[in-house]
């Protein structure tokens, strides 16, 4: 018996609506969090985040996570203000993030992630203590493995002839 490529691209929905109602975030494998003090400067904070190649830093008090700050803070709350590197990373970080466990859904963490328009999300244990970051990236080479054909099977290079860098393209 043919199935149709209309079953073909149902039953490929269902299984993709499956896995991701099935599987957790801890099955992703999220990435050690970079966290800092939230008494360390913004200067270092950046620094850091320049260092890990990385766009938000997890900033905790006496082992709890009390915000996060990212690139979008520093270009809404520190660019163009005098004396900003000096200031302390919780003067400006976004306090009281959004947070998920690990033993959350990809599906979960993506409508917490569309809703609020975040790109990274704290994972945090039942203590509040930062155990990883979830960040959209995660989230695209988890349905990258999902349809690995027909990821594999791109050109490798755009037909606009436009070349790839760090900051985007």
């Amino acid at each position: 018996m043919n199935i149709s490529e209309f079953e073909d691209a149902y039953e490929d929905q269902e299984r993709i609506r499956g896995t991701l109602l099935a599987t957790s975030i801890s099955e992703l494998g999220v990435r050690e969090p970079l966290v800092v003090d939230a008494s360390v400067t913004v200067g270092d904070a950046v620094e850091a985040m320049n260092q890990h190649h990385t766009g938000y830093v997890l900033v905790e008090k006496l082992g709890r996570l009390v915000g996060i700050f990212t690139e979008r803070d520093v270009l809404t709350r520190v660019a163009l203000r005098d004396g900003s590197a000096a200031l302390a990373v919780e003067e400006v970080m976004t306090p009281r993030p959004e947070t998920l466990e690990a033993d959350e859904t990809v599906s979960f963490a993506l409508n917490k992630m569309s809703v609020g328009g975040y790109r990274h999300i704290p994972i945090v244990d039942r203590a509040g203590k930062p155990l990883g970051v979830l960040s959209v990236r995660d989230v695209v080479d988890f349905l990258v493995e999902l349809f690995p054909e027909d990821v594999l099977n791109l050109p490798p290079t755009s037909q606009l002839g436009i070349g790839r860098s760090l900051d985007g393209g």
